[in-house]
């Protein structure tokens, strides 16, 4: 069979919702054609016929797969399917198609639950975000934000004509309050309110101020688009995020704030880790280090070190992952506990562990003897989560579970998969439900009736 593939759509092409479906991609990576059939008439009402036609299968060959009776093994069959029903060529372990576009390729799960690479659109906007953050962190470059990184918005209440200390106060207060809501109950609860706050800040600066008091307002407002960029990352808002985080960074370069712009840099890194774009992320956080260094503030190069470790671990490079976390255990034993900033205060002990933790169980994809360590340090992780940071110990328990799998130990790991499902329903994060990709992908690994179970509530958890 012959298909065009210039300005043709077949009939029976999957749409994007099917595409997307946990179970729809686990079937394609099994080359399990027989289930994937059935899933895209149930999930995107396409007839057997239709994909018969489109396909060039016999109908009742089409048939005889749907009910599990034989398979399709070849590569030229398999190509022909990916041409029919326009599934990309990575989701099936085969080059990419000839009608492919750029904006089409896509990126295997990791364990860290990362989402597909992203649009050529999205790589040129990271592109650009990563040489105004280059800039900004050399001092190269203080212009003003361009058209590129406006964001919209109407002017509501009139700034006040004169911005005093007791304002700032005020501003750092309302923050610290949106910042504890995001750390317990995620992004979805207060992000709305982050960003209204953001906005009324902002406009703080037609004010008057003192040259001290516009220093500090300068910062209120970095940090501000440093949690508004984080929040709208908790929520798949990828580009609304980058926006927040460029203007973080020029307004924490302004006040002079380099332990601030640190820490942007450390989120706008973990945001391209959930991304997938691991290189990209390694490099706004190699940006990061050079601004904690400046900063004098141990913990915010601990932090950065920490999640470079990580970050090396994705690429499975043991020697560098390894070194990057004995250095940021190092930086935060040295670190200041009297002079603490609100914006890396939350980095302690246990944020470390978490660390070792992930990078562990990612190195352990290529290297079983990872796994104990692993669990060791987020076992410790877990136990020593509080209430108020539900979020950290969901994405902690989730790749607990992971790990426990993974070592076989299954009436653990069952238990522990079905707490993760239970804290990302009551959490307002997107993120935390991304996460749990990976412990899917091992659930559905072990064929027995829990994994299976398992597999499909976060299924469901993601459809929701």
């Amino acid at each position: 069979m012959t298909v065009s593939t210039k300005g043709y759509v077949p009939s029976a092409a999957l749409p994007a919702h099917v595409l997307d479906r946990a179970d729809v991609r686990q079937a394609l990576a099994r080359h399990d054609f027989g289930c994937v059939f059935r899933l895209a008439r149930k999930w995107g009402g396409i007839s057997y016929s239709k994909i018969a036609e489109s396909t060039g299968i016999k109908p009742e060959r089409v048939g005889a797969l749907a009910r599990g009776e034989g398979a399709i093994t070849t590569y030229a069959k398999i190509g022909e399917v990916a041409d029919g029903l326009r599934i990309p060529g990575r989701l099936l372990g085969l080059t990419p198609r000839a009608w492919e576009r750029r904006h089409h390729a896509l990126a295997p799960v990791t364990i860290s639950g990362t989402t597909p690479i992203p649009a050529s659109r999205e790589r040129n906007e990271v592109r650009l975000l990563l040489s105004h953050a280059a800039q900004v962190t050399m001092g190269l470059s203080l212009q003003q934000i361009g058209e590129e990184w406006a964001i919209p918005g109407a002017d509501f209440t009139p700034p006040p004509g004169l911005v005093r200390v007791t304002d700032i106060e005020q501003i750092e207060h309302v923050t610290a309050g949106l910042r504890a809501l995001d750390y317990q109950f995620g992004g979805g609860t207060c992000r709305d309110a982050v960003v209204a706050q953001t906005r009324w800040v902002t406009r703080l600066l037609r004010a008057q101020a003192p040259d001290d008091v516009r220093r500090r307002l300068h910062l209120a407002l970095a940090d501000l688009h440093n949690l508004t960029g984080w929040t709208s990352l908790d929520l798949g808002l990828y580009s609304a995020s980058r926006h927040h985080f460029a203007h973080a960074l020029t307004h924490a370069r302004q006040a002079d704030g380099p332990s601030l712009l640190a820490n942007v840099l450390y989120r706008t890194g973990r945001l391209h880790l959930h991304r997938g774009m691991t290189s990209e992320a390694l490099r706004f956080l190699q940006l990061g280090q050079i601004a904690a260094q400046d900063s004098g503030d141990a913990r915010a190069v601990a932090v950065l070190c920490a999640n470079e470790a990580w970050a090396y671990g994705m690429l499975g490079d043991p020697a560098q992952a390894l070194r990057s976390l004995h250095r940021a255990a190092d930086e935060l034993a040295r670190a200041d506990t009297a002079t603490l900033t609100p914006w890396v205060d939350f980095f302690g002990p246990t944020d470390l562990d978490a660390m070792n933790g992930m990078t562990h169980l990612e190195l352990s994809t290529t290297d079983a003897g990872h796994l104990d360590p692993a669990i060791e340090a987020l076992s410790r992780t877990v136990a020593a989560r509080d209430t108020d940071q539900a979020r950290s110990r969901a994405f902690e328990v989730t790749a607990l579970a992971v790990a426990t799998l993974r070592s076989n130990d299954r009436d653990a790991g069952w238990s522990l998969g079905w707490q993760a499902v239970t804290q990302a329903q009551q959490l307002r994060s997107r993120r935390v439900i991304d996460r749990l990709a990976p412990l899917a992908l091992e659930a559905a690994r072990i064929t027995s009736p829990d994994g299976d179970q398992l597999a499909q509530a976060i299924t469901s958890l993601q459809e929701a």
